[in-house]
């Protein structure tokens, strides 16, 4: 939170965007790190013969083959950042800066012993349908990049 008010981004954007990359960084360098020790050596040693530099054995070579592993670390990452509800609490002041989790976790009824709870069950169904639409999207990449060096052999 100092930090965050020290760099001037308390209540803003900025804030959250910053926290989740922190939040979600370690995850996906962890995935995708299991990943790429799957890929055989003999890849990039063959784009070497052919005279390929680390730009195009990196963009030409394996992310082509990342292609399932980065859809699927990636739609987990944004369903934690989505999900998320301490860090937007914390960092944001001003309904123009809520996330969707917090703005549902705040709504009130109209006296202090009513809860609304057709609005917020309707609010959490909208903000799931993003999310269906995500994984449908990317439905057999998530797959393929979730089953992706799970056996050996």
């Amino acid at each position: 939170f100092e930090l965050v008010r020290w760099l001037g981004l308390y209540n803003r954007i900025g804030s959250l965007v910053l926290s989740y990359l922190i939040f979600t960084l370690p995850f996906t360098v962890w995935v995708l790190t299991t990943f790429m020790r799957e890929l055989p050596k003999e890849l990039e040693e063959a784009a070497m013969v052919d005279g390929a530099g680390p730009f195009v054995i990196v963009t030409r070579v394996f992310l082509p083959l990342m292609g399932p592993a980065l859809a699927a670390t990636g739609l987990l990452a944004f369903i934690a950042a989505w999900n998320e509800f301490l860090f937007a609490l914390t960092f944001t002041l001003t309904d123009d800066a809520r996330t969707v989790p917090v703005a549902i976790a705040l709504m009130s009824g109209a006296s202090q012993y009513e809860l609304p709870w057709g609005r917020i069950m309707a609010a959490s169904v909208v903000v799931t349908v993003p999310l269906i639409g995500l994984v449908l999207l990317f439905q057999r990449r998530i797959v393929s990049g979730l089953t992706a060096g799970a056996v050996k052999g």
